[in-house]
């Protein structure tokens, strides 16, 4: 008897650890600008749950997999953590997803950016921007097509800029090396890593940091040298930005930057406060946060109530006008097929 228990208790043993790894989806293939920060976080995240965070990566259709397959399957385990990006948002606005993020829990959301930069020898006033598609720019479209176009919105994008469709991240990123394009875009982490050390690449412009509390755009502190997007169309065009494609560039940048870096799980998780906890623990310390913002910036974080005030201060920018002038401008300027979700608008008495 003593034997048999004894065979029990081993088995109890070596079974346990798996049944207790959580498991961080990734929707995207390794090597891209989520799958670093997704490592970078889970090594840290771990050794405060006293649990291995196992990555895996679901990657296709723009990334919109992954997500799908979470909110479909893989949300109704406990242990399982949804990491989204700027894509995923982007996709939640203009395309048929299955996802939506009024079902589930933020554990975590680290208030992202986009740097978009630039061959240095590129007079962009004068000649034309080569730019390609890829999961998540709409948000950089939408910005090229107001500086280049001004109060004029987009009428004159396709003389200015050629738009390279259907590049993986992977060709982007070599292809800019090469200078077969002359604009790129990558977020913080990934801009150190892809396009710091090109030779003739320069800091563009960037999107901001939304403040939820006064709706605007603050400049991120990471690059103080470089200027929002709003500073240099002023700059170059002598007002700020206003008007019907500015309205739906905040909308989606907002939406895109808000949610380009976050942890969720489903609604009623019973491990949502425990790993709540265990990000405050690993913002609260030092070294860990040392390590974090040595490899991707120094950013804000919100956890619990205030990421649940952060998404409550999102939906109020999904406004009618602003959902229809990104339908237009993708099918128009961009050639992309969106959908007008009206499911998604927001409704004050709502």
């Amino acid at each position: 008897m003593k034997v048999l228990l004894t065979v029990v208790l081993m088995l109890l043993a070596l079974t346990a650890p798996a049944r207790a790894d959580y498991t961080l989806i990734v929707p995207q293939e390794p090597g891209g600008g989520t799958s670093i920060w997704a490592t970078v976080v889970a090594s840290e995240l771990e050794k405060k749950l006293g649990e291995r965070v196992i990555i895996r990566h679901i990657p296709g259709a723009r990334d919109q997999i992954g997500f799908d397959k979470f909110h479909n399957r893989l949300r109704f385990d406990e242990k399982t953590i949804m990491v989204s990006h700027g894509g995923n948002a982007v996709s939640f606005l203009q395309e048929k997803v299955d996802y939506n993020y009024a079902d589930y829990s933020p554990v975590a959301i680290m208030n992202n950016n986009i740097i978009v930069s630039r061959r240095e020898d590129l007079d962009w006033r004068e000649e034309k921007i080569i730019f390609p598609e890829r999961s998540g720019t709409v948000p950089e479209s939408m910005a090229l097509a107001l500086l280049v176009g001004g109060p004029d919105a987009w009428d004159n994008w396709s003389q200015r800029v050629v738009y390279v469709k259907r590049m993986d991240t992977p060709e982007c990123r070599m292809a800019f090396r090469r200078g077969e394009i002359n604009v790129t875009r990558e977020n913080p982490a990934a801009h150190k890593k892809h396009v710091e050390p090109v030779p003739g690449a320069v800091p563009f412009f960037h999107h901001g940091l939304f403040d939820p509390e006064s709706g605007k755009f603050d400049r991120d502190p990471n690059f103080p040298e470089v200027p929002t997007l709003e500073e240099l169309y002023s700059e170059t065009w002598g007002a700020y930005p206003e008007g019907r494609l500015y309205e739906a560039y905040k909308m989606v940048k907002a939406w895109r930057d808000g949610v380009q870096k976050a942890l969720w799980v489903n609604r009623g998780n019973p491990d949502l406060e425990r790993l709540r906890s265990a990000v405050r623990a690993m913002l609260d310390d030092p070294e860990a946060m040392e390590r974090i913002h040595a490899k991707l910036g120094s950013y804000p974080w919100h956890v619990g109530g205030e990421a649940e005030n952060y998404m409550n201060a999102l939906y109020p920018l999904i406004t009618e006008e602003a959902m229809e002038t990104l339908v237009e401008f993708n099918r128009d300027a961009l050639n992309l097929d969106s959908f007008y979700n009206e499911k998604l608008i927001y409704r004050k008495d709502e």
